[in-house]
């Protein structure tokens, strides 16, 4: 007699449906679209900004901006089964602010600083509002 997967407990599955029914609401699916329309700018702004010759900070953006991304799609598409890094979103969005000082290479020029802080900042709020969405249901 084998013991029933964790996955079928009665607690887990209700946990999951609560999740589900956050990211369902309409303020979810904004915050989601939002998030994923900052990492896809975040990821091609060295070629719409023009700072490709600033390599480390163009790659940094580039990787950044679809992990962004792809952590949005993670979170429009299975928030109950992806809850539980939805911290990353946020952490990534503070490295992006603090990149263009940390990484090597040429000094970038104020437009690429500028794009990459507010898109990092813009990144952070929208992966915090993320975080919370299963907090608010339970209230």
């Amino acid at each position: 007699m084998t013991a029933p997967a964790i996955e079928q407990h009665p607690d887990i599955a209700a946990l999951r449906a609560r999740y589900d029914r956050a990211a369902q609401t309409p303020t979810a699916q904004l915050v989601e679209g939002l998030t994923l329309l900052a990492g896809l700018y975040l990821a091609m702004s060295p070629w719409v900004v023009g700072f490709t010759d600033h390599g480390s900070l163009a790659a940094s953006n580039l990787f950044s901006g679809v992990a962004i991304a792809l952590l949005a799609l993670g979170f429009a598409s299975a928030y109950g089964r992806t809850h539980g890094i939805a911290w990353v979103t946020p952490v990534i969005g503070v490295w992006t602010i603090v990149a263009p000082w940390l990484t090597s290479g040429p000094t970038a020029d104020a437009s690429a600083v500028t794009s990459t802080v507010i898109t990092g900042a813009l990144a952070a709020l929208f992966g915090l509002g993320m975080l919370t969405m299963g907090m608010r249901r339970r209230a």
